[in-house]
C-alpha cells in the first residue's frame, strides 16, 4: 500500500503485495485500510512537487540562477557606448558604475552570510533575485538627466545579488558529500564565465532587436523572477550540515577572532589572496573598459565610425563576451588538468602553475595594446590566449585554500579572500583606469586617436597588476608545503576526543 506522509492513498501506486482481478477490483484480502483517505488534488500535486524537489534538480536551478546573476551584472557592459552617450558621461563616469555595484555587493555579502547561517536560505535567495530584477527593470526606465539614480540603481543591484553568491553555495554543500559536493560546486562556478559572456551578448541582442538599449535591461528581469519562483517551489531547506561528515569527528571549533588571528599568519593563504585581488583587479578593468577600447581602436582604423546614433555597434561586446563564455570554461578545465599533471612532478603545482599562467596572461594582455591599432582580429586572438591563462587559476585558488585551511575555519577564509579580492580588485579598478584616461585626454587636445590611446595607457596598469599577482603566487609556492603541513597537524588534533587533547597539553605544560 502507497501512503504520502498525511496518510491518504496515492492513486496508481502499489506493491508487490496487491494484486488485481481482470474486472479491475482489488482481492479482498488486499483491501485498502479503512484509516486511510482517498488523495485529495492537493495532496497529489504535493505528492508529485516533493519527488521534483531532488538535490541534482536544486543544483541545476541554483547554477541556472548564478548564470542570471552574472547576466544581469555585464548586460550593462554590453550597452556601455550607448549609456556613455545616452547619459553624456566621461569614461571615470562609466567607470563608477561597477565600482558602486562591487562596493554595495562586498559590504553587503557578510550581512548575508550572518543571515544565511540562521534564517530560511531559500526565501533570502529568492528575496534576493526579485529585489535585485525589480530594480534592475526599474533603471530602464531612468531619464538622461538622472544619472545618478542610475548609479545609484547599480548599487542596489549589487546588494541583491551579493544575497545569492553568499548563501547559495552552502544549500549546495547540504544537499552532497565528496565528489559529488565538488562536481556539482564546480558547475555552480562555471556559470560564473558563462553568465558573464552571455550578459554581454544579451545586452547587445536585445539593445539591436528593440531598437533602443533599454530593452537590454528588461530581458534578464523576468530570467530573473522565474528562477526565484523555481528556487522557492522545487528548491529545498536542508538542514545546515546535514551532509558533513568531517562535523561529527571534529571535536574542537575555535572562536572567530582566533580564526582571524590564524588566517593573518598563514602565509600561503595571505599571499594567495593577494593574488586573488590582483586578478579579480584585471578582470574588472577589462570587463568594462576593453568593448569600450576595440571599438574606438575601429574608429581609428576607419574601419567603423564614432557612435553618433542612437543605437551604437555592439559586434566588439558580442565577440567580447563570447570569448569570455568559452575562455571561463577552458581556463577551469585546463587549470585543473595542468594542476593534475604536475602535482606528480612537485608537490608545489598549484601556485607554481598559478604563477605561470598568470605571467603567461600579462605578456598576451601587453600584446593586446600593441596590435589593437593595426589588426582587430589579432587583439582579439590575444584577448582569448590571455583571458585563458587568467582564468586558469580560478579553481586552483580555491584548492590552494582547502590545503592550507582546516576545514573549521575555511567559511571564514573564504569570505575574507572574496572581501579582499573586491577591495583590492574590481572595487575600484574600472573607475581607476577611467580617471587615469580621462586625466589622460585632458592633456592634449582631445581626437579619436588620443581617446583610442588614453584608453589603452591606463589599461596597461592591468598587466602590470597581472605580473604582480604572479609574484605573490611565487610567494605562496615558498610556504605553501609548511602551511599544509600545519593545517594537517591541526587537524589531526582537532579531529582527537576532547580528553585526549587535554591530557597532551597537560603532558606539554609539563
Amino acid at each position: 500500500m502507497c501512503v504520502d506522509r498525511d496518510g491518504c492513498e496515492i492513486e496508481g501506486c502499489s506493491s508487490s503485495d496487491e494484486v488485481r482481478t481482470l474486472s479491475g477490483s482489488m482481492s479482498p484480502g488486499l483491501k485498502s485500510n479503512p484509516d486511510l483517505h482517498p488523495c485529495k488534488p492537493g495532496h497529489k500535486f504535493r505528492a508529485a512537487l516533493l519527488r521534483c524537489r531532488s538535490p541534482a534538480a536544486a543544483a541545476g536551478i541554483l547554477s541556472f540562477g548564478n548564470v542570471l546573476n552574472y547576466m544581469d551584472r555585464y548586460t550593462v557592459a554590453g550597452v556601455l557606448q550607448d549609456i556613455q552617450r545616452h547619459y553624456d558621461v566621461t569614461d571615470s563616469g562609466i567607470g563608477l558604475l561597477q565600482t558602486v555595484f562591487i562596493c554595495s555587493f562586498m559590504v553587503a555579502a557578510p550581512i548575508f552570510g550572518y543571515l544565511g547561517d540562521r534564517f530560511n536560505r531559500k526565501v533570502i535567495l529568492s528575496c534576493g533575485i526579485f529585489f535585485w530584477s525589480i530594480v534592475t527593470l526599474s533603471s530602464s526606465f531612468i531619464s538622461k538627466e538622472y544619472y545618478w539614480l542610475f548609479v545609484l540603481s547599480r548599487g542596489l543591484v549589487g546588494i541583491g545579488e551579493s544575497s545569492y553568491s553568499s548563501i547559495s553555495p552552502t544549500i549546495i554543500g547540504d544537499l552532497f558529500t565528496n565528489n559529488s559536493r565538488t562536481m556539482m560546486l564546480s558547475v555552480f562556478y562555471l556559470a560564473i564565465p558563462l553568465g558573464s559572456g552571455l550578459g554581454y551578448i544579451l545586452g547587445s541582442s536585445a539593445k539591436v532587436a528593440a531598437g533602443d538599449w533599454h530593452w537590454a535591461l528588461r530581458v534578464s528581469p523576468v530570467l530573473g523572477i522565474t528562477a526565484g519562483t523555481l528556487i522557492l517551489v522545487f528548491v529545498p531547506e536542508p538542514k545546515r550540515g546535514s551532509a558533513d561528515q568531517m562535523g561529527g569527528r571534529l571535536k574542537t571549533r575555535t572562536s572567530w577572532a582566533c580564526d582571524m588571528k590564524a588566517l593573518a599568519k598563514n602565509r600561503s593563504y595571505v599571499f594567495s589572496s593577494l593574488a586573488s585581488a590582483a586578478v579579480s583587479f584585471a578582470t574588472g578593468a577589462f570587463g568594462i573598459m576593453i568593448p569600450l577600447y576595440l571599438a574606438r581602436a575601429q574608429v581609428v582604423q576607419k574601419t567603423a565610425e564614432a557612435c553618433t546614433k542612437e543605437i551604437c555597434s555592439s559586434t566588439d561586446s558580442i565577440i567580447f563576451g563570447a570569448i569570455t563564455c568559452v575562455t571561463g570554461l577552458l581556463g577551469v578545465v585546463i587549470g585543473a588538468a595542468t594542476t593534475r599533471f604536475c602535482r606528480q612532478k612537485t608537490e608545489r603545482a598549484d601556485p607554481l602553475v598559478c604563477a605561470v599562467s598568470m605571467l603567461g596572461s600579462a605578456i598576451f594582455i601587453c600584446l593586446i595594446f600593441v596590435v589593437a591599432k593595426k589588426s582587430i582580429a589579432g587583439a582579439y586572438v590575444c584577448i582569448f590566449i590571455g583571458e585563458t591563462l587568467l582564468f586558469l587559476n580560478w579553481a586552483i585558488t580555491a584548492d590552494i585554500l582547502m590545503f592550507v585551511v582546516i576545514p573549521t575555519r575555511r567559511a571564514t577564509a573564504v569570505a575574507f579572500q572574496s572581501f579582499t579580492s573586491h577591495l583590492l580588485g574590481d572595487a575600484g579598478s574600472p573607475y581607476l583606469i577611467g580617471l587615469i584616461s580621462d586625466a589622460l585626454q585632458e592633456s592634449y587636445a582631445t581626437s579619436a586617436l588620443w581617446r583610442f590611446l588614453s584608453l589603452g595607457y591606463a589599461l596597461m596598469l592591468c598587466p602590470f597588476i597581472i605580473v604582480l599577482g604572479g609574484m605573490f603566487f611565487l610567494a605562496t609556492a615558498l610556504f605553501f608545503l609548511d602551511d599544509r603541513e600545519k593545517a594537517e597537524k591541526q587537524l589531526s588534533q582537532l579531529s582527537r576526543p576532547s580528553s585526549t587533547v587535554k591530557v597532551t597539553d597537560h603532558l606539554g605544560a609539563v
